[in-house]
């Protein structure tokens, strides 16, 4: 199973990007995805994450209204949106699947991982 993340790239603020999330090997069409993110010298965040059908969505404070997930089962892909970029959004992001709990905003029930696509963004 992989999940293949790309899409990261430097950028400046104000800019847009979107990341996109390839999972190969299983099908997670039944199974909420997720985003995290990693900022050097600070701990993996949240950030968004969308149930299996798109149904349901959450997104951590400091991307509300300017972030969006969305999935297409047909293509075991998830996305990210981004808009609007911050330098504060500069980070590592990785994809995550949860086959163990239906939704969840903690990197400790997710049990597939992506290997992360680096996104900075310049002021």
């Amino acid at each position: 199973v992989q999940l293949q993340a790309c899409g990261g790239g430097l950028v400046q603020a104000g800019d847009s990007l979107r990341l996109s999330c390839a999972a190969s090997g299983r099908t997670f069409s039944s199974y909420s995805m997720g985003w995290f993110r990693q900022a050097p010298g600070k701990e993996r965040e949240f950030v968004a994450v969308i149930s299996w059908n798109g149904g349901t969505t959450r997104y951590v404070d400091s991307v509300k209204g300017r972030f969006t997930i969305s999935r297409d089962n047909a293509k075991n892909t998830v996305y990210l949106r981004m808009s609007s970029l911050k330098p504060e959004d500069t980070a590592v992001y990785y994809c995550a699947v949860s086959t163990i709990v239906i939704i969840s905003t903690t990197a400790g029930e997710y049990n597939y991982w992506g290997q992360g696509t680096e996104v900075t963004v310049s002021s």
